[in-house]
């Protein structure tokens, strides 16, 4: 079948100005609209081959999951499983959109009925894909929390309370000075919100208990663990306790401090922020705060089922955060 994104690169438009050019809602100059016309021509492209007919709905839900720098796939994954799970329940299918920006994936679906309804995932404080969101009909749910979450449907882990629970249990246990591992640089540089709040709370709790405090962003390899370990130790010389919010780092890590001499716990502490499986199931059994990804998932389906209802929903939902001790953590100096 003959697609909107065929006739738009063979018009040399994109599959929004082709939408506008056949259905006249925003002006389009004549020589733009006779190329849309003859790609249309051309290729047999049927304005109506994409949607649905009026009353009945896709029965599909997109998801929007950018592969971009700094995403961890696992994560991804075990989100996109439970979307899946959710949706089959209510006699839907799901869409992956998987572009970079995101942008012109939920324009499409929006402008040809490809979905009922997107779910949008890895989002930033001031992310560019909210006013196409805020200007659509297509109904949506974020998971993850803008800057300005007005108008729009949201839920996420309170990754801030996250944060300051993290440090609140190492202050219990007498640490003075901590350091946040955190996630990719790239991730800091796109103002992704989870990794912005979690910062957030790390710090604001560290300045309450009057501790000593640093966040360094890193790598997921097991050289990126090494270098960091390294720079730690030499940086922060009375550090005894860290804080990683970055899972592909979690055993890379511990082997680091270990290979240097650092004895987990009795030298220092580690704390993550992860899902509870992989924490539970690490080389050495960590305490973590966890990331419910497939409750995320779950809980987003069903308040996109309630907005295609007509149900009232709340503009957002955090979760609160649990701590689980285990093995990696320990009263300072034991």
């Amino acid at each position: 079948m003959v697609k909107i994104t065929d006739v738009a690169r063979r018009a040399g438009v994109s599959p929004s100005t082709v939408s506008y050019a056949l259905s006249g809602k925003r002006p389009i100059s004549d020589a733009t609209r006779r190329r849309v016309q003859a790609a249309v021509h051309e290729l047999g492209y049927r304005a109506d081959a994409g949607r649905v007919r009026a009353g009945r709905g896709s029965k599909v839900l997109a998801l929007a999951v950018p592969m971009r720098p700094g995403i961890h796939v696992p994560v991804m994954t075990r989100l996109a499983v439970s979307v899946v799970t959710a949706a089959r329940a209510h006699d839907h299918d799901v869409l992956l959109l998987t572009q970079g920006d995101g942008e012109e994936g939920i324009g499409r679906v929006a402008e040809t009925g490809l979905a009922d309804a997107v779910i949008v995932t890895d989002v930033q404080l001031h992310d560019p894909r909210l006013p196409l969101l805020r200007s659509r009909s297509l109904p949506s749910v974020l998971i993850g929390v803008p800057a300005e979450p007005e108008g729009l449907t949201c839920v996420d882990l309170d990754f801030r309370a996250a944060g300051e629970l993290c440090v609140d249990h190492l202050a219990r246990l007498g640490h003075r000075v901590v350091a946040l591992v955190g996630s990719p640089p790239e991730v800091y540089v796109r103002r992704t919100a989870f990794a912005r709040r979690l910062v957030e709370g790390f710090t604001s709790a560290a300045d309450r208990h009057r501790l000593t405090s640093a966040v360094y962003p890193c790598g997921t390899g097991r050289e990126d663990a090494r270098a960091l370990a390294e720079r730690l130790l030499r940086e922060l010389p009375a550090l005894t306790a860290v804080v990683v919010h970055n899972e592909p780092l979690l055993d890379p890590l511990t082997d680091a401090f270990e290979r240097l001499g650092v004895r987990i716990p009795g030298d220092l502490s580690l704390t993550a922020v992860c899902p509870a499986p992989v924490a539970a199931t690490a080389r050495l059994p960590l305490t973590s705060v966890a990331v419910p990804s497939g409750e995320l998932g779950t809980r987003a389906v069903r308040l996109l089922m309630r907005k295609l209802s007509g149900a009232p929903v709340p503009g957002a939902t955090l979760l609160p955060p649990r701590l689980t001790e285990r093995a990696s953590t320990a009263p300072r100096g034991v």
